[in-house]
C-alpha cells in the first residue's frame, strides 16, 4: 500500500492483522479519492510511535484518524487522548469475546476524551464518517457523498423489486 504524501486522513491499526478488517475503510477513501495513509501503531508494543503520530498528525495536514483495535483496544481512545483532531474508532473483532471487548474499550471513554465509535468491524462506515467529516469544508466530495446516497436508494429499491417480484 502506497501512502499519499500530503494524507487527510490516517488510518491506523494495532497490528497487521487488523488490516483485513481496516482494508473496508480504506477502499472508501479510494472510492472517494480522499488522499490517505496507513501503518500499523500499536499503543501497547510501540507507545513512542503512538504518542509521536498523533502528537504531529495535524501538523502534517492530518483532518481525520480512523484507528482500528481488538482486544484491550485502546490505540482509539490513546490518539483522541493526544490530538485534538476526530477520532473514528473501529472495534476489531477479537477471538475470544467477539470484540465486545474492544467495543466497550472504545465506548466507555472518560469525559473529555471523545472516540467516535462504529459497530464491530465497520470499518466501511469508519472510512464514510471520515468523508462526510472532511466534506463539511469540500463541497466537491461533499457532492460525491450525495451521489452516493443517492445509489444506496437505488440499490434498495432494486431489492424491493426483487422481493416482491
Amino acid at each position: 500500500m502506497k501512502n499519499s504524501k500530503n494524507p487527510r486522513i490516517s488510518v491506523v491499526m494495532g497490528s497487521e492483522s487488523d488490516f483485513i478488517i481496516m482494508k473496508d475503510a480504506v477502499d472508501i477513501l479510494k472510492e472517494f479519492d480522499v488522499e490517505h495513509e496507513v501503518d500499523v501503531v500499536s499503543a501497547h508494543r510501540t507507545p513512542q510511535k503512538m504518542f509521536f503520530f498523533a502528537q504531529n498528525a495535524l501538523a502534517r495536514g492530518v483532518k481525520v484518524i480512523i484507528a482500528g483495535a481488538g482486544g484491550a483496544a485502546h490505540l482509539p481512545g490513546m490518539i483522541a487522548s493526544i490530538t485534538t483532531l476526530p477520532v473514528v474508532g473501529v472495534p476489531v473483532e477479537s477471538k475470544c469475546l467477539k470484540g465486545t471487548d474492544s467495543l466497550y474499550s472504545i465506548v466507555q471513554m472518560p469525559p473529555g476524551v471523545p472516540v467516535n465509535a462504529m459497530a464491530i468491524n465497520g470499518a466501511k462506515n469508519a472510512g464514510l464518517a471520515a468523508v462526510q467529516i472532511l466534506a463539511l469544508s469540500d463541497d466537491k466530495l461533499a457532492q460525491k457523498l450525495l451521489e452516493y446516497k443517492k445509489e444506496l436508494i437505488l440499490k434498495v429499491a432494486q431489492m424491493s423489486k426483487n422481493v416482491n417480484a
